[in-house]
């Protein structure tokens, strides 16, 4: 077995190992190279950007340039600042000296306490440390930040200890000064203050600290990135302009193009197990509703288009209808429990409060209104292209005058199928949406095709207590 080298934890033995210290964008450059070379998948957990958002980091990062994500709510804009961290070393040396408060590049000292040290203390002598990659990462939410929360305050216990006013050692350092060799991210830039982002500036334009106008002049070596929300970062007097100046490159995310890789972003971040003791199956065509209601929210003339409708709508959404129906599987003992419409009516307590209504409009609904009306028109969006695909229309067709069929979330599925019984033929074509003898399955497309025949205008609905009936008159 071979044995694994000792990490250097001397200034002499680090030197001797031949590491070579390089700018945190260097870093990032050759990392990011070796794995876009290799082929792999670069950003882990990211779907439905590989042709539009990917291409524009990886030029950013190849470039050096700071960065701005640009999109609405809950397009993965956090998510990928963070993963911008894994083409980092595992971990880098530092200088471990008492009371220095960046992690100093062993060759390249910025603090003058640290320039002293070492031109003081023998290379042997001078110990080192490693700082790992999940460490030099930080980020920090805008509204309610300070000058001295990123930037730098002059400290008080120090002037009072005698320190010069101008002094290097008389300042508290911020967080970005405190990430010199790492990664800081700032969340919705339009919303920081102006003083702050004066001094962002100063560290885009110069790299160095300025704070209560005593300059302290530091090769700052940080990646800074920021995200924002288009109707507020365009809008006139939100980002100074020397500041949009200086970012480097804008990467403009989006909701997915498509409504199948929406679906799989939904279930991968959802992570709720649909196994277990009590075991759920979601029909595809469930799956396509609740992901429509999104879509169908994001272009409703009720909801504000310009706060965006974020994926964790959907996300939400999807939790409730599995949890909906797992509550009737416990209940009635049906394994596995399968979503149907009617667990759709609880979405209220999912969705409510992730939809802006745009109050510019001119209308008097409610934010439950418009959810209903949004969950109507995904029901009939995805319905009618079953329609085109199994021909489902024919369905009120053949039923006779007076039928009436009822349906609710706690009511057994075997009660469907019983309830079927004098038009079987008819419902063969419902079954084709998803192929199965189980009950519950049937159940969940019998719900659809009602729901679909309702939203289409096709035939009429009563709802009481609970329960909903269907009449074909």
């Amino acid at each position: 077995m071979a044995l694994v080298a000792a990490k250097p934890r001397t200034l002499k033995e680090l030197r001797e190992s031949g590491w070579q210290s390089r700018s945190v964008k260097q870093e990032l450059r050759d990392n990011f190279t070796l794995a876009l070379a290799e082929g792999g998948d670069l950003f882990p957990g990211i779907i439905g950007y590989d042709d539009t958002v990917i291409p524009e980091i990886s030029l950013a990062i190849l470039a050096g340039h700071d960065m701005l994500f640009l999109g609405e709510k809950g397009q993965a804009k956090s998510r990928l600042m963070r993963l911008l961290a894994r083409f980092l070393d595992q971990e880098v040396p530092y200088l471990d000296i008492p009371d220095v408060p960046v992690h100093e590049d062993p060759f390249r000292p910025i603090t003058t306490k640290a320039k002293r040290f070492l031109a003081e203390t023998p290379e042997d002598e001078v110990p080192i440390a490693w700082w790992p990659r999940e460490q030099r990462y930080a980020e920090r939410l805008a509204p309610g930040t300070k000058f001295a929360d990123v930037i730098g305050e002059i400290d008080p216990a120090r002037l009072a200890g005698g320190v010069s006013l101008s002094a290097e050692e008389a300042l508290y350092f911020g967080l970005i000064p405190r990430m010199h060799r790492g990664i800081f991210a700032m969340n919705e830039l339009p919303e920081l203050d102006e003083l702050v982002q004066v001094g962002l500036f100063n560290i885009l334009e110069e790299r160095d600290v300025q704070i209560r106008g005593y300059p302290v002049r530091f090769d700052l070596d940080v990646l800074i990135l920021f995200s924002a929300n288009p109707a507020t970062y365009n809008r006139s007097g939100k980002v100074i302009p020397q500041l949009k100046d200086r970012i480097g490159s804008i990467i403009h995310t989006h909701y997915p193009r498509d409504r199948d890789s929406a679906i799989l972003i939904t279930e991968q971040e959802a992570g709720i197990p649909l196994d277990g003791e009590y075991p759920v199956t979601v029909p595809y065509f469930m799956k396509e509703i609740i992901e429509q209601i999104s879509i169908a929210a994001r272009r409703s003339k009720y909801v504000d288009h310009q706060s965006g409708v974020s994926a964790r709508l959907s996300i939400a959404n999807y939790r409730t209808m599995v949890a909906a129906a797992r509550r009737r599987g416990v209940i009635l003992g049906e394994k596995p429990a399968v979503p149907r419409i009617s667990d759709l009516s609880y979405l209220s307590s999912s969705a409510l409060g992730k939809l802006e209504l745009d109050l510019m409009a001119g209308h008097q609904m409610t934010e439950k209104q418009v959810l209903d009306a949004v969950i109507a028109e995904a029901i009939r969006d995805v319905f009618q292209e079953y329609v085109d695909e199994y021909g489902l229309a024919e369905i009120a067709e053949v039923f006779g005058r007076g039928t009436k069929i009822e349906v609710g979330d706690l009511l057994p599925s075997a009660v469907y199928a019983e309830r079927l019984k004098r038009v079987p033929e008819a419902w063969e074509k419902a079954f084709e949406l998803h192929v199965s003898t189980d009950p519950a399955v049937r159940a969940s497309c019998v719900e659809f095709v009602l729901a679909g025949l309702y939203v289409t205008d096709r035939i009429s609905r009563a709802e009481y207590r609970g329960k909903v009936t269907y009449e074909f008159a």
